[in-house]
C-alpha cells in the first residue's frame, strides 16, 4: 500500500513540475536542430495543418465568416 501510495506521489510530482516548466521544457528540447525538424515534420503529418499553414503564409482564398 505504501509502495503505491509513493508510485502515485511521484507521478504526480513530475505531472505537477512538468506542466509547471512546460514552456521551459518546449524550448529546452527546440533548442537542438535535429530536434526541432522532427517537431517541425511530425505536426505538419497532422491533417490539414500543412494546408492552412500554406494558406496563411502565402495568401490563399481568405475564409469569410457567414453573413447573416
Amino acid at each position: 500500500m505504501s509502495r503505491m501510495l509513493t508510485s502515485i506521489f511521484m507521478i504526480g510530482s513530475i505531472g505537477y513540475f512538468a506542466f509547471r516548466f512546460r514552456y521551459r521544457i518546449v524550448n529546452l528540447l527546440l533548442r537542438s536542430g535535429w530536434m526541432r525538424r522532427i517537431a517541425v515534420g511530425s505536426f505538419m503529418s497532422f491533417p490539414g495543418v500543412k494546408n492552412k499553414m500554406m494558406q496563411t503564409v502565402f495568401g490563399g482564398p481568405a475564409e469569410r465568416p457567414s453573413e447573416w
